[in-house]
């Protein structure tokens, strides 16, 4: 009983490893880190053989099957949350304030973002947009400072492939 016990874990344990990577490589492959991904691809496919191998031989068994398929899920949501605290790549974040946009451009800037301003028409009138270019490891700093100046700000923040030139740039040399 024990054997099989730990049979099941193995395989579980091994899915939500392979699973986690894959989730991984494929952000990674999005983001340009073609490199990483591809390393990753190559662990990912030997777990992944090596599982299949041991449930292909033993389709008769469900308690192999279940493991097998939550071992899928949970590798979704582990490989999601890593993803999450890797933080990788950058965001283009927007941001509209009933405020007075001046001090939080000046807010921002002496905390290091770079901000352009870019005057829009909404609905009551003429607004400014903010448009925010950073690292998404910087994304949190950034809402704490917009949740303390205006919480009832409007912010989109969108995945951006490629930064070039700019604020960014610079900030990259230094």
């Amino acid at each position: 009983m024990m054997e099989l016990l730990l049979g099941y874990l193995l395989i579980f344990s091994a899915r939500v490893l392979d699973v986690s990577i894959s989730v991984v490589r494929t952000l990674l492959m999005v983001r340009g880190k073609k490199l990483q991904a591809a390393c990753l691809g190559a662990i990912e496919v030997f777990i992944y053989i090596s599982v299949l191998t041991k449930i292909m031989g033993q389709l008769d068994n469900i308690g192999n099957l279940i493991a097998y398929s939550l071992g899928f899920g949970t590798g979704q949501m582990v490989g999601i949350f890593i993803e999450g605290k890797m933080a990788l790549g950058n965001v283009s974040v927007q941001v509209i304030t009933r405020q007075d946009e001046g001090q939080l451009v000046e807010l921002l800037r002496e905390q290091g973002f770079g901000v352009t301003v870019v005057q829009g028409y909404g609905k009551n009138g003429i607004k400014h947009i903010l448009n925010i270019m950073l690292k998404r490891s910087a994304l949190r700093k950034l809402y704490t400072i917009l949740e303390e100046y205006d919480k009832d700000a409007f912010i989109t923040v969108l995945d951006t492939q490629n930064i070039r030139g700019g604020y960014m740039d610079r900030m990259k040399r230094k």
